[in-house]
């Protein structure tokens, strides 16, 4: 499901417009950028929890030059599903 089908099936579930949606969306995305940029961490109960993780530098192998290469390290960020969204999750069938 992309953003499209997000606001689409949300505006269908809710009382609210489509335009409406995406503009909660939107500020949804950019206040959890922006508490991650600040290294908060954002917990919605039942869906999951955002935070920032650095991993270090780390040595590395070119694959095609089989060269050793240094890898410079980088902060990322990370999701844990919450309880209720894993046991949703854990009854699909495949």
């Amino acid at each position: 499901m992309n953003k499209t089908k997000l606001i689409d099936a949300l505006s269908e579930e809710t009382v609210f417009s489509k335009k409406d949606i995406a503009r909660v969306l939107d500020s949804l995305v950019r206040v959890v950028e922006r508490c991650l940029k600040k290294g908060e961490k954002v917990s919605i109960t039942g869906f999951g929890s955002f935070w920032i993780s650095h991993r270090s530098a780390r040595k590395g192998i070119n694959p095609a030059t089989k060269q050793k290469i240094n890898i410079p390290g980088v902060t990322v960020p990370k999701f844990k599903a919450g309880k209720n969204l894993r046991e949703v999750v854990r009854k699909v069938q495949l």
